[in-house]
């Protein structure tokens, strides 16, 4: 299975870098072929409501900016991982500017496997993104595979339960 992962942190080495590693360990040994991008440091920009892609744009947006790779990457996938930090009860702002850049493809096509991975300072702050997740995946008509969520000091224990959960996570992925 082709997965792809959209770290939307824009820490390299950070909490959220770590869970992907630890899940992309497991997969990969699965035998799946794991792509991530670090959309926290992609140069890529919000929509602008221009309809230009719903027009004579036919599916394409009139930015040309890092967002190519992205869906390129959504296309060829089968499984599509949302792993983002929790920013004041969201996303990070850099991957609600991807979620926003849908617009001009409308969606993924249907049948794709999701995930979602978050990490946050309080118990609780991540409930608006599972929320806005699940909504997603609804209109995708894609299936949730898992929603995986840190707080507090399991999303700083680098050898911790959380990363092994993940990596076990990965590694029970069928193809």
């Amino acid at each position: 299975m082709k997965i792809l992962v959209l770290n939307g942190s824009p820490r390299k080495n950070g909490n959220t870098a770590a869970h992907v590693h630890a899940f992309q360990n497991g997969a990969e040994k699965a035998g799946h072929t794991v792509s991530v991008l670090s959309v926290g440091s992609m140069q890529i920009k919000g929509c602008i409501a221009c309809e230009f892609c719903h027009g004579k744009g036919e599916g394409t947006c009139v930015m040309q900016d890092d967002m190519q790779k992205v869906i390129a990457g959504i296309r060829e996938a089968d499984m599509i991982v949302f792993a983002s930090p929790i920013y004041y009860y969201g996303f990070t702002g850099q991957m609600q500017d991807l979620l926003s850049r849908f617009y001009s493809f409308y969606k993924p096509e249907k049948g794709k496997q999701y995930a979602l991975f978050t990490s946050s300072i309080e118990k609780g702050a991540a409930e608006g993104v599972i929320k806005q997740y699940r909504l997603l995946l609804g209109f995708f008509e894609g299936e949730d595979t898992g929603i995986f969520t840190a707080s507090d000091d399991e999303k700083t224990n680098q050898d911790g339960a959380f990363l092994k959960e993940l990596e076990e996570f990965g590694a029970s992925l069928k193809n």
